[in-house]
């Protein structure tokens, strides 16, 4: 039975998880694993390894728990997955390899007599471009290596140092393209990407050997589709006269000779497809010839793996830059990771609107030196920070000594009053103990009252082009704003459009209906009992 490891991706930090085994993991010392970072939770998250493999449960984590990006409660884990505690990631690493397909026990599933040759592709784990082809050149027999295939592996080499030091996915396809042509002996050359959630075939780059690129119709689609959705290797050496490529396509299109490998990624799915055909010669490509276009696969499939990956990491990187000032973590990642899902540019949408306010912080402020004002306003202005966040909130603005929140911008969830509810309570609490603190080293009391209002606002970027910022605009904002201006100190009003969104309403006090600058009618008010 395996054995599993967790590496961590940053750092030289490693444990084993061996089968019967069940470690907790969090920031408290006497966790199994102690994580020392603030993004992890004193017991944040429990992994074990059962007799059928690994798995992560989330303790109640405030800033949860991923695989690959996605937030989980509970989850299987596999060899190459990363699982992120909070902010600080592992990979999963299996001590006991499953054995890799032999290339050469694919030839079993040639059909002699027959005008093709059918292979199933072996989907391996990942690798770097060097290590595959290391891999062939381990898994060819010895005594039955030539000069000719060694000049072959040679090749490959080559060609995988070439394809690693392109990143740009666009640009990487021509150079597949290039060097398909000038170590192959072939007529056209396409490759097909898999798009969408659909998993279409989607054409990206073609070309004959005069370099016209208009050659994506000639990819027959009774090939493409097969290799695609059977994972095999294809070699037809007479396509024409093949029964099971029988199709308009195939003859309108002059394929005599054609061979197709799939681009395999490292997770077992199909990126794409590599094609190339002869349109003049029968029986043009051989046993070898298919051999090497599936190893070529390999390596340019693992090179647009790695370029599709940095292209994404790209997009994260401008959305963190973006976005990580004013959003939990957790939320951060998922922005980052919903690829257009989530519309930065302006919608209208129910919002949870949230303002905190320090009392009498003016007159406070002229008896005590600048260094001590921002001293005092850093301490405060971390812990409700982190409050905020805690419960997956928006951090909108800071305004002198006010704070605004958001719940349900830019990310809606079901429960977002009640996360707003609870830190307003947290935020009183937490200063009560703040006060005593700064009580003992001869520091002023503080106090804050605290609005909330639910409603519906336009969200999105506000700005100009030079400088933007994600805030939200309406009526409902300005109600908020109102209800932490008639707060008292200590005091938490809601309104009555909020405090019909609870799901798991504290205790509350209804107060006599406000007049509120700027609104006709009255608005119900609630104090609550915290």
């Amino acid at each position: 039975m395996a054995t599993f490891k967790l590496t961590n991706t940053a750092s030289d930090q490693s444990v084993e998880v061996p089968p019967g085994h069940t470690l907790v993991i969090g920031r408290a010392v006497t966790t199994d694993v102690p994580i020392y970072d603030p993004t992890v939770s004193r017991r944040h998250a429990e992994i074990a390894h059962t007799g059928s493999g690994l798995s992560v449960k989330d303790l109640g984590s405030s800033n949860g728990t991923f695989v690959n990006g996605s937030r989980v409660s509970d989850a299987a884990l596999a060899d190459g997955d990363v699982v992120t505690f909070g902010k600080v990631a592992f990979t999963v690493v299996e001590l006991v390899p499953t054995p890799a397909s032999h290339p050469r026990d694919f030839a079993a599933a040639m059909q002699p007599g027959e005008g093709t040759i059918i292979r199933q592709v072996p989907v391996v784990e990942s690798d770097g471009l060097e290590q595959k082809v290391a891999r062939i050149s381990d898994e060819i027999d010895p005594p039955t290596a030539d000069l000719r295939v060694a000049n072959k592996l040679s090749l490959l080499l080559d060609i995988s140092k070439e394809l690693a030091k392109q990143q740009d996915v666009d640009k990487l396809l021509e150079k597949v393209v290039d060097i398909t042509f000038k170590v192959m002996s072939v007529d056209r050359v396409a490759i097909l990407m898999v798009e969408g959630d659909s998993g279409d075939l989607v054409p990206r780059l073609a070309r004959n050997k005069l370099g016209d690129q208009s050659g994506t119709r000639h990819v027959p689609r009774s090939i493409a589709q097969r290799c695609v959705d059977e994972r095999l290797a294809i070699l037809t050496d007479n396509a024409a006269a093949d029964e099971r490529f029988k199709g308009k396509s195939i003859l309108m299109q002059s394929v005599r000779s054609a061979m197709s490998a799939p681009l395999m990624g490292s997770e077992g799915n199909v990126l794409g497809l590599l094609y190339v055909d002869n349109m003049t010669d029968t029986n043009s490509f051989g046993d070898e010839d298919l051999e090497f276009l599936i190893a070529f696969s390999g390596i340019a499939a693992v090179a647009i793996e790695n370029g599709q990956l940095t292209d994404k990491l790209a997009r994260e990187a401008v959305v963190l830059s973006n976005f990580q000032r004013y959003f939990a973590p957790n939320l951060v990642e998922q922005i980052a990771s919903q690829d257009g899902n989530v519309q930065l540019g302006g919608t209208k949408r129910p919002v949870v609107i949230f303002f905190t306010d320090i009392r009498g912080f003016t007159p406070m402020s002229e008896t005590m030196g600048p260094d001590d004002i921002a001293s005092l306003l850093t301490e405060y202005f971390t812990e409700m920070v982190q409050i905020v966040f805690e419960h997956n909130g928006t951090l909108d603005k800071f305004m002198g000594d006010a704070l605004m929140a958001l719940w349900g911008a830019p990310i809606q969830g079901d429960d977002d009053a009640d996360r707003a509810m609870q830190a307003a309570i947290d935020m009183m609490r937490v200063l009560e103990e703040l006060n005593e603190k700064w009580s003992a080293e001869g520091r002023p009391h503080v106090s804050v009252g605290i609005g909330i209002n639910f409603g519906e606002v336009f969200a999105g970027n506000i700005g100009s082009e030079q400088r933007m910022e994600y805030t939200v605009i309406g009526d409902a904002v300005n109600i908020a704003s109102r209800l932490c201006s008639k707060a008292a100190g200590g005091q938490v009003l809601v309104s009555e459009p909020f405090y019909k969104e609870l799901k798991n309403p504290p205790e509350v006090e209804a107060l006599e209906p406000l007049q509120l600058r700027g609104k006709s009618e009255t608005v119900s008010v609630y104090q609550v009992n915290w």
